[in-house]
């Protein structure tokens, strides 16, 4: 099935999944939207759907478009206006000892393993279960040389990593993997203190943080980062 869309650039052909079972909350069915993968991408075309609430995996944009069901909400901060909280304080202090480097290509044989180790340990029930090595590197890829990796090391050792795109407006969080005998660290929240830093030194807008999901656990934490706007009726709005 396709649809189309006109995001101020030319109309844009989606194909649409079948539904499937949805993997976030039991019992949904799900529809993804993707562009049309035999459209020439470009970073301002990704910058644009980004905006619009799509998100890239791999060398694929897509967004959730369900028939009975809005439960996925685009979310981001706005970073010149961000205030850490007392919390993201203390993450910073506890991790003073961590070296964040930021790398344009991965050393696949160091990371695969602890990507590997992170989704067996923590998201058995997720997508991405098992991994396996070509799953990860298309997974994360590179399309559009947009990518960075953000390495977290600890006295030498890898410990974790944060996948980000730079886009024209602001910087996309794609993922983040670590070390899950490092959990009580905090490493995703010091990714995404991060990651906000890292778009303010780059004097761009936003920190695109995926989807938002009210009845998620795994999504909550979104909110702890403020002020948050969320995508919804074609418009962002600050969150409550």
């Amino acid at each position: 099935m396709t649809r189309d869309i006109s995001p101020d650039m030319g109309t844009i052909k989606l194909c649409l999944t079948e539904p499937h079972d949805c993997s976030y909350l039991q019992g949904r069915r799900s529809t993804t939207a993707f562009v049309d993968p035999e459209l020439n991408i470009d970073t301002q075309l990704y910058s644009k759907m980004t905006s619009m609430g799509f998100r890239r995996s791999g060398p694929y944009l897509y967004a959730p478009m369900c028939a009975q069901c809005n439960a996925c909400v685009p979310a981001r901060v706005p970073v010149a206006s961000f205030k850490e909280s007392r919390s993201q304080k203390r993450c910073w202090k506890k991790n003073a000892d961590i070296t964040i480097e930021q790398l344009d290509v991965l050393n696949i044989d160091e990371h695969f393993p602890l990507y590997a180790r992170y989704i067996n340990e923590r998201h058995k029930d997720g997508d991405m279960y098992p991994p396996f090595r070509k799953q990860f590197e298309d997974f994360l890829g590179n399309p559009w040389q947009s990518t960075r990796f953000l390495e977290f090391r600890l006295a030498g050792k890898l410990i974790g990593c944060a996948v980000v795109d730079i886009l024209i407006n602001g910087v996309s969080a794609i993922y983040t993997y670590f070390d899950p005998l490092y959990s009580d660290r905090g490493l995703g929240n010091l990714a995404v203190l991060y990651e906000i830093r890292m778009a303010q030194q780059l004097e761009l807008d936003y920190l695109y943080l995926g989807y938002w999901i009210a009845d998620c656990a795994k999504m909550k934490y979104k909110t702890n980062y403020r002020p948050l706007e969320f995508y919804r009726g074609n418009n962002w709005q600050l969150a409550d």
